[in-house]
């Protein structure tokens, strides 16, 4: 399956409103989500998308700290472990399931850490600490075909830079989504930066495979 190079990262969210919100998501082309184990009830939201999108959507967990985390969200049937940091033993048994896994990075050490041990791409965090003129050159010394993304402060202001310099992706938290949002306005956020998105970089950013 192809996917769309956005994460959405629906941090908070509850199990009685997943489902509605990932129609949305998966309606306006955004096809990776992601639910933070810091949410209330995350494993039971993971498993409702799982049995009613696993088909149209790459479905996982993040936060994702301990190998026992990587277990339970493997037991929904999810596919996608990101986390805020590099553990080799998370990426590793994230591995060994099978699973996608996205560590989060800030150095060239964690990157290469991350790569060694296993990682499907790397999640650059906080991105809005990092900046587009690090990551460019950190990317210099990673193996070509790295997949990155951003995470951390992206908005459709300041993507087009990061795109500039080559990034895969974006994750994308609260520009689309906050608990205190109502479903209409999830709506309307998700589809204006979908607009601004496909507008300003639909020729910059391709489907990808993880």
């Amino acid at each position: 399956m192809k996917y769309s190079p956005l994460i959405a990262i629906l941090r908070g969210v509850t199990p009685d409103k997943i489902l509605n919100i990932a129609e949305v998501l998966i309606e306006n082309g955004i096809n990776i989500i992601e639910v933070p184990l810091n949410s209330p009830d995350p494993l039971k939201s993971i498993q409702l998308l799982v049995d009613k999108y696993s088909d149209k959507a790459l479905l996982g967990a993040g936060t994702v700290l301990k190998t026992s985390e990587v277990n339970n969200v493997f037991n929904t049937g999810a596919k996608l472990i990101v986390s805020p940091n590099t553990d080799y033993q998370v990426i590793q048994e994230t591995k060994k399931l099978k699973m996608v896994s996205i560590p989060g990075c800030f150095t060239v050490s964690e990157a290469l850490i991350a790569i060694k041990s296993g990682a499907d791409a790397l999640k650059l965090f906080p991105a809005s600490t990092l900046g587009p003129n690090t990551f460019n050159a950190i990317n210099q010394v990673l193996p070509k075909k790295t997949k990155c993304f951003a995470v951390g402060g992206i908005n459709s202001d300041n993507m087009k830079e990061w795109v500039d310099f080559k990034i895969t992706g974006f994750g994308i938290g609260s520009n689309i989504y906050n608990p205190k949002m109502s479903l209409y306005e999830i709506k309307n956020k998700v589809e204006t930066f979908m607009k601004i998105y496909q507008y300003t970089l639909g020729k910059g950013l391709k489907q990808i495979s993880l």
